[in-house]
């Protein structure tokens, strides 16, 4: 297919142009508005004739290149949204859709330019690979088979150009402790003891509750509510004492928790009655939150300095492939 006629080899625009091109394509941006017309937004709309609605160097992307890679979203979409919120998310994936869709002509061009390659044994491996994980892909298709190669041209290249340069060193791993302390804070832990009463059969709540007060009335009086626990707890291992042991904060019952979180250590909460059953909780111990220590999370830490810092890499690289490129979308 024949380019628009500023594109050909006499008119090609210098690079200096071309970036001037770029930054004013940028300002105005791919308008959500005006990707409004790229798609139907309605079932039912008419099909207009295909066309070139970008220019990636010397290349094009045409409007059913895109409708193709939109199809998946936009059906999620219209069985989520109705009416003008619809219009506007259809907008919003168009635009990302084709922003990625030119990102990717940009780095297989240049993955071209450096030689990256991907056999048809790395493909069959991968492939063979990804079914075993549960991921079926049939490369006797060659639209599945082509989009497989792509992706591994992509992994190699990303790799070579980004990820191999980035380096994690200890600095920047306590700068990112510092900056995301509330990832490595240990919330409130309880160490509780509970006496748990729960219906009987054909008794009512009214019962169960006066029998649980008799019980709570003895704790009152003196009673040891590890033995009181033994007599009356009906949970599957009250035989074995009371204790639970420590419960951090956020995985009880929002009860049972409000109840707890008023206790100071060796006190015993009034009845807590849940769905089924009543609850007497003693709070044994209490441990505030804390950070865990730099030198415990540091190996987790490394990883996730690695990515955020792969990420800004990326981005950059993407920038740098842009403005050498010549980007034109045709609205």
């Amino acid at each position: 297919m024949s380019l628009p006629h500023r594109m050909t080899a006499e008119r090609r625009l210098p690079s200096r142009a071309a970036c001037r091109l770029l930054a004013c394509a940028r300002r105005v941006g791919i308008a959500l508005a005006a990707l409004a017309i790229l798609l139907p937004l309605r079932a039912g709309a008419t099909d207009v004739a295909d066309r070139i609605i970008a220019v990636v160097n010397k290349e094009v992307i045409m409007l059913s290149e895109l409708r193709t890679e939109m199809e998946p979203e936009r059906k999620r979409l219209s069985q989520q949204y109705r009416g003008a919120d619809l219009r506007t998310r259809l907008q919003q994936a168009e635009y990302r859709t084709l922003t990625r869709m030119i990102e990717r002509r940009l780095q297989m061009q240049h993955a071209q330019t450096k030689g990256v390659e991907a056999s048809d044994e790395d493909v069959r491996r991968t492939a063979m690979d990804l079914q075993q994980r549960g991921t079926p892909v049939n490369i006797d298709d060659p639209n599945e088979k082509k989009a497989l190669k792509e992706q591994l041209i992509l992994m190699t290249l990303e790799n070579r150009e980004v990820r191999t340069g980035v380096m994690v060193s200890d600095a920047d791993v306590q700068r990112f402790y510092q900056r995301h302390l509330s990832l490595f804070m240990l919330p409130e832990e309880y160490r509780i003891s509970q006496i748990l009463m729960m219906s009987r059969k054909g008794e009512s709540r009214a019962k169960l509750r006066a029998r649980a007060r008799e019980v709570h009335d003895q704790l009152k009086k003196g009673g040891e509510f590890d033995d009181l626990a033994l007599r009356y707890s009906d949970a599957a291992d009250a035989t074995r004492g009371s204790e639970l042991g420590f419960i951090r904060q956020g995985e009880m019952d929002p009860l049972i928790e409000r109840a707890v979180a008023a206790l100071q250590p060796g006190q015993v909460s009034d009845l807590v009655e849940t769905a089924d059953s009543i609850h007497i909780i003693r709070l044994d111990e209490k441990k505030t939150a804390q950070f865990r220590p730099i030198e415990e999370v540091k190996n987790e830490m490394q990883g996730l300095v690695f990515q955020e810092k792969s990420a800004d890499r990326y981005q950059q690289w993407m920038t740098d492939l842009k403005s050498k490129a010549y980007i034109e979308v045709k609205l």
